[in-house]
Parts: C-alpha cells; sequence; structure tokens
C-alpha cells in the first residue's frame, strides 16, 4: 500500500541452517587449525556472512539435483559451497551443507 510503512520495506528470505551444519564448520576448523591458518573462525564468519545474499535472491546458486542449489563462496584456498534448498511456499532457505571448494562431494547421503 503506497504511503504506508510497509511501502518501502524489503521481503527478505529466511535462512534456517541444518544442524549438521555445525558439524562441517567443525570440519572446516579442524582443517584450517590443522595447517595452522591464523584467524580460522573467521573464515566461518565469512561463511555464515556470504549466506546472507541468499535473503535478497534465495535462486542465486547454481541449480542442483533434487530442486537443490549450491552457493560459490570465496576461491582458492577460500573457497567454500553451500548445498540448499529453497522453499518459496514459506519463502525459506535451508542451508544443508557446507564443504570446501576442494572437497569432493558431500559427506552425508541425506544431501543428495
Amino acid at each position: 500500500m503506497p504511503g504506508s510503512a510497509q511501502a518501502g520495506a524489503l521481503n527478505l528470505s529466511r535462512i534456517e541452517l541444518a544442524v549438521e551444519v555445525g558439524d562441517d564448520f567443525d570440519r572446516i576448523l579442524d582443517h584450517l587449525h590443522h595447517y595452522q591458518v591464523a584467524t580460522p573462525e573467521r573464515r566461518i564468519r565469512e561463511i555464515i556472512e556470504a549466506l546472507n545474499v541468499l535473503e535478497h535472491n534465495p535462486l542465486i546458486g547454481r541449480p542442483v539435483n533434487n530442486d537443490k542449489r549450491e552457493l560459490v563462496i570465496g576461491r582458492r584456498s577460500h573457497g567454500y559451497v553451500a548445498l540448499y534448498r529453497y522453499v518459496v511456499e514459506i519463502d525459506t532457505v535451508f542451508v544443508l551443507a557446507v564443504r570446501a571448494q576442494r572437497e569432493a562431494g558431500y559427506l552425508r547421503d541425506d544431501t543428495k
């Protein structure tokens, strides 16, 4: 409705992280600690900040199987991929898994 407080408001999609994404972050942190990367916690923050793009554009990721998408985050040694599903009916993005770009596939069967 023009002139109302809602007129200029942005509709943002909701983002939900699967519980298993915490395991993915732990695996990434373990890898970074093993290789003595400075400020590994900052890498996790960068991944989470990159996921925020899905609030504005949930279909930005490249399509993969079974109505899922992949968001490419960063590059080279800072490169990660987030597997997600966007449910239009409830305007919600469900992040299912996160892995390094150099990893082959996802560790869990439920991400297929």
